[in-house]
């Protein structure tokens, strides 16, 4: 593929995350660049040089680090400083304060940059659209809505199917269906509940920087109950959090994906929301099928009772 039209979150990713790049020469070979084109794009379409980026976004990365409980010399040589000294020089010149101090603040890791890239832990970029652009876009009380509905309502139905048997809850009664191809069969009660608690948990970890939960965790109606009950307030932290400051169009770059990814939070808090409302319905049919009482699900009718029956 011509080099002009290789995706340039790929290539930042490539520029910046790689540790065997260590000059401009090694990441304008991975970009199947020469080190002039490679330069000049990145200055032009980032306004940041490529080796300053990758500087900027390793010392973002040491204070991370620093602030975990890593030692200096561990992080210093880890962002390919050949001292310690020199590393605490930059790194006192770029934050304002000794690396040695870092585990006792608890300011952002990030740095100033003119196009909004930075670490995001543990192995990622994050994309910050704010800083590239003033126009900002949040969804506000209707955000807040839906997902306090979602949240409640996956509650509500691991009520319900706590009073399941075990071949009530795990028997197939749609052969075949999968709400999505990469995510595993939706075919019985339990499946379908597993996913809407664990969607969230990967996505949660995937945000926060956090690893993945174990994608082969029971689907035990009481376990995934507790574990709901864990990953609910952090969801809605989170996404309360980024609507705050109007962060729904920023990004987050998965380098753990093969090859990696960029997700727009917007879009990520869409595909939770859908697939999480279509499995909520899915599992309602399935419900009925065994005999239990169950409503509609709709979020009208949960509003009116949230508000002790007044529309």
């Amino acid at each position: 593929m011509p080099d002009q039209e290789r995706d340039r979150l790929r290539e930042l990713l490539d520029a910046v995350l790689d540790e065997g790049n260590r000059t401009l020469e090694e990441m304008a070979g991975d970009a199947y660049s020469s080190p002039f084109h490679f330069s000049r794009r990145l200055a032009r379409g980032a306004g940041e040089p490529p080796v300053g980026m990758r500087r900027r976004v390793l010392l973002e990365r040491a204070a991370w680090q620093l602030g975990g409980g890593a030692s200096v010399t561990q992080v210093a040589f880890a962002a390919g400083y050949e001292s310690v000294e020199g590393f605490a020089r930059a790194f006192a010149k770029a934050f304002g304060y000794p690396p040695s101090a870092t585990a006792d603040r608890s300011t952002s890791h990030w740095l100033p940059a003119p196009n909004g890239i930075h670490f995001h832990p543990p192995t990622s970029l994050w994309l910050d659209h704010g800083e590239a652009s003033t126009a900002r876009s949040g969804s506000g009380e209707v955000t807040e809505v839906m997902v306090r509905h979602d949240v409640e309502d996956v509650r509500d139905l691991l009520e319900v199917v706590k009073g399941l048997s075990e071949e009530e809850y795990h028997r197939v009664r749609l052969p075949g269906n999968a709400a999505l191809g990469w995510d595993g069969p939706d075919e019985s009660i339990a499946q379908a509940m597993r996913h809407l608690v664990l969607t969230k948990e990967v996505w949660v970890a995937a945000i926060e920087g956090y690893e993945f939960p174990d994608m082969s965790g029971d689907d035990d109606a009481v376990a995934l109950a507790a574990r709901h009950e864990a990953v609910a307030g952090r969801w809605l932290a989170m996404v309360r959090d980024i609507d705050r400051c109007g962060g729904w169009e920023d990004r987050i770059i998965d380098a753990l994906c093969e090859p990696p990814q960029s997700f727009v939070l917007g879009g990520v808090l869409a595909h939770v929301l859908i697939f999480s409302a279509h499995r909520r319905q899915l599992a309602r049919m399935m419900l009925r099928g065994t005999g239990a009482s169950i409503d509609s699900g709709d979020p009208i009718e949960w509003l009116h009772r949230r508000s002790g029956g007044s529309r």
